[in-house]
């Protein structure tokens, strides 16, 4: 049995550079990202134009998703923001998803451009680099729900714009604001 859940896709960011590395004191690389209206993603390999597209490191993580209510509810903890998206690093930001429960999956993300299968591998951990992007704290309010990095089992198109996230385990899109991993000091 298969869930359907109605979604957004918010921002698609391809960047073909790093550019959080080093020390956050010296600032963050200058290098050109895109907040696309269109990605192309490319079974086993990613996504075109990306810096992890191809790189057999990163094959099982090439995509990252993420939960723009997760973002939204750190500002709110830490009495920041609003946040932009971007500055997360995160390929496909969604409004409406619950993401923690598709580690593992195999799921699809069909938007009006196609539809594109993943496979949930893991959380996609916050770097320290958050707390000089966003604000301080953000590093660690960001452990458990700083998205999804995913494997493309299939070729397809994204668009920015409301699309469906097919699932073969039920989801609770109103939990897509909460941490998925418990956070040392806090309630879950």
């Amino acid at each position: 049995m298969n869930y359907a859940y109605d979604v957004e896709i918010l921002h698609l960011l391809v960047s073909g550079g790093h550019a959080y590395f080093g020390r956050a004191r010296d600032g963050a690389a200058d290098v050109p990202s895109t907040d696309a209206d269109r990605m192309d993603v490319v079974a086993g390999k990613g996504i075109v134009g990306d810096r992890f597209f191809g790189k057999a490191a990163h094959m099982d993580a090439a995509v990252t998703l993420f939960a723009v209510e997760s973002l939204e509810a750190i500002a709110a903890e830490l009495n920041a923001g609003p946040f932009d998206p971007l500055l997360t690093r995160r390929n496909v930001v969604l409004r409406g998803a619950e993401l923690a429960p598709l580690i593992g999956q195999d799921f699809t993300l069909s938007s009006p451009g196609g539809s594109v299968e993943f496979h949930g591998g893991r959380h996609a951990h916050p770097c320290s680099w958050m707390d000089r992007v966003l604000a301080p704290g953000a590093h660690h309010a960001m452990r458990g729900r700083g998205g999804l990095r995913c494997r493309p089992l299939s070729s397809g198109v994204l668009l920015r714009g409301p699309a469906v996230l097919v699932s073969p385990v039920p989801l609770d899109p109103a939990r897509a604001f909460s941490p998925s991993i418990p956070r040392p000091g806090r309630l879950p």
